[in-house]
């Protein structure tokens, strides 16, 4: 007598008929099942459903995430006009730059400048404008050397993205649908960790009785037919667990619902980004009195902002601010300018300082060595998962691991063709577990994947959203074929 186990499963390819059950559910013969073999049929068979159904989304998002990774080099090329400037000795003062600026749009209103770094780089004046979406300011391009005004552009956040990059971000966030499109990017985000993480556990637990680490982490070259495609799709996916787990966890704190989540508990437990407390204080007495903005014309008096544009730069150079920074404009009569350091690249500089309008002075620092770890850890995870932390290397690794994904995808529907029934010549594709293996579990354990479930489910409600209807579905299907009077084949089958 013979029996076909989990780890040496006879090649579906060769047929059964069209109730042959996938090899990995069969089970070894003994008197009672285990509680592990009936918790790894459970999630073979939630690996099996969110593999076939969410990959889609999956894919989406990774290739659309592909694409955005290399926007930063895309609006060089694109934007070279606004962005580029002949090098040459001196420049005028950052006022006269601004005044330019606002002489172009006269009916805009001044919120920022980010000074050119480099000869050849422009300078960047940002404001506010009647008929932008919210978190959009018009970035309007300025020769640094003799005021010239090259051209304006709309951008985006704190990252100061152009319109490519700011377009690409929306199609990878949510397909340019609004909120509804949200959820897709949700989707991908909730199950990617879950089928990841799932997946490497069925892995390494079908290859415990082999000792070398190389049959977990090299394909076996020495396989053929699903064998060898899932040798290839079990040892990448083991590679790129780590990967694919932070992607998910930065991608879910920009998420609708997950997202919300997440920041309720980081304002809980005191894990949010610190800001300048003079600049808070300023802009909500700004907005509560309705004032109007600050007057830079540099003229003195009590009250009146003194110190210009250059003057507060002066200030926060001497403060230690290095390389690329952003200068904020006061918000109203007696609020500071702010000066904040852009560089998200490794190592991160996101100091801040502000400067007092009338005399100059530094009234209050705030240092990113000083961040609580969460915050710092945001910091990172966020730049990481722009394709920024670590500059061109971190590029090449996004690139890696969205080429891994597409490949698993592919992997994982090639095995679904080759375990279809081969008899008969009607059309056919691979089976999943047979129903029922949650009722093998013990009691204590099945109430314990409950309470996990219900709790990941509140945390990230698309994910239990999601598996609730994944439930529902299969529920109705199990009863379609009962009705049928088809039922699930056996678990396993034994010949002698």
């Amino acid at each position: 007598m013979s029996t076909r186990t989990p780890e040496h499963p006879e090649p579906a390819a060769s047929g059964t008929g069209p109730d042959a059950p996938m090899p990995e559910a069969a089970t070894p013969q003994s008197g009672a099942r285990p509680t592990w073999s009936a918790l790894r049929r459970l999630l073979l068979r939630l690996h099996f459903y969110a593999g076939i159904l969410i990959a889609p989304f999956v894919v989406i998002a990774a290739l659309t995430g592909l694409v955005y990774v290399y926007t930063p080099q895309l609006e060089q090329v694109l934007y070279a006009e606004q962005l580029r400037v002949e090098p040459a000795d001196g420049t005028v003062p950052l006022e006269r730059q601004a005044a330019a600026a606002a002489g172009a749009h006269p009916d805009a209103e001044l919120s920022a400048v980010r000074p050119a770094e480099a000869p050849d780089q422009s300078t960047r004046v940002l404001m506010n404008a009647d008929g932008l979406p919210d978190g959009y300011r018009l970035a309007v391009f300025v020769d640094p050397h003799d005021g010239t005004v090259l051209g304006d552009l709309t951008s985006y956040g704190s990252s100061g993205s152009l319109p490519v990059r700011s377009w690409l971000a929306e199609l990878h966030r949510g397909l340019h649908l609004g909120d509804a499109g949200r959820l897709y990017s949700e989707l991908a985000a909730s199950w990617l960790w879950v089928v990841a993480l799932g997946g490497v556990v069925l892995w390494t637990t079908r290859r415990r009785r082999e000792r070398r680490a190389r049959r977990l982490l090299l394909p076996d070259s020495s396989a053929t037919g699903r064998a060898r495609t899932l040798s290839w799709h079990g040892s990448v996916g083991v590679w790129a667990l780590a990967g694919l787990a932070l992607v998910t966890a930065t991608g879910l704190t920009w998420s609708q619902y997950a997202g919300g989540n997440i920041s309720q508990i980081r304002e809980a437990l005191d894990w949010q980004t610190p800001s300048l407390s003079a600049a808070d204080g300023a802009e909500h007495a700004a907005h509560g009195d309705h004032a109007d903005h600050a007057d830079h014309s540099g003229h003195e008096g009590s009250g009146v902002p003194s110190t210009d544009l250059d003057g507060a730069l002066a200030a926060a150079r001497s403060a230690g601010l290095d390389g690329p920074v952003e200068i904020g404009v006061p918000v109203a009569q007696g609020a500071p300018y702010t000066v904040a350091e852009t560089v998200r690249s490794w190592p991160v500089q996101q100091d801040r300082v502000a400067v007092d309008a009338v005399d100059g002075a530094v009234v209050e620092e705030l240092r990113f060595d000083d961040f609580p770890l969460m915050a710092k850890l945001s910091n990172w995870g966020i730049g990481f998962h722009m394709g920024l932390l670590f500059g061109l290397p971190n590029q090449l690794f996004l690139t890696a691991l969205a080429l891994s994904v597409l490949a698993l995808v592919f992997w994982g529907y090639r095995m679904w063709w080759q375990r279809r029934p081969t008899r008969g010549g009607s059309f056919a594709v691979g089976r999943p577990v047979p129903r029922g293996t949650g009722r093998a579990l013990p009691w204590w354990c099945a109430a314990l994947l409950v309470a996990c479930a219900v709790g990941v489910g509140v945390l990230v409600p698309v994910l239990g959203v999601s598996l609730l209807c994944f439930l529902a579905v299969d529920a109705v299907v199990g009863l379609l074929r009962r009705r049928r009077g088809r039922p699930h084949a056996p678990a396993a089958r034994a010949s002698s």
